[in-house]
């Protein structure tokens, strides 16, 4: 998984990335963010945070990281639960299973 902050943060968000990676807490919330999925499919970031007690943002912050491994899809927007907005939906993706043909 590639470092959490973009090139054009600032040094503070870099130094809390590498942090972020290296003490293993960033594995540690994508294993809780795709186990969450894996319980709870099909819903949005937001709803997804308030069933499991998960943070929100760090839902929002490793649920595309996962994407880019493939360990979870994005699917169809609908209205979120929570905020009334429309919003996408988060799915579990089995090994082996190749969503990206199927959307």
């Amino acid at each position: 998984m590639n470092h959490p902050a973009r090139n054009t943060d600032i040094g503070t968000s870099h130094a809390a990335a590498n942090f972020i990676a290296c003490s293993g807490i960033q594995k540690d919330q994508q294993a809780k963010a795709a186990a969450a999925v894996r319980l709870h499919p099909g819903l949005t970031s937001m709803k997804l945070a308030q069933v499991t007690g998960l943070d929100r943002y760090m839902l929002a912050r490793r649920l595309p990281e996962l994407l880019k491994v493939e360990r979870v899809w994005r699917g169809p927007a609908m209205p979120c639960p929570v905020s009334g907005r429309s919003a996408c939906t988060w799915w579990p993706v089995a090994p082996g299973d190749n969503y990206t043909l199927a959307v």
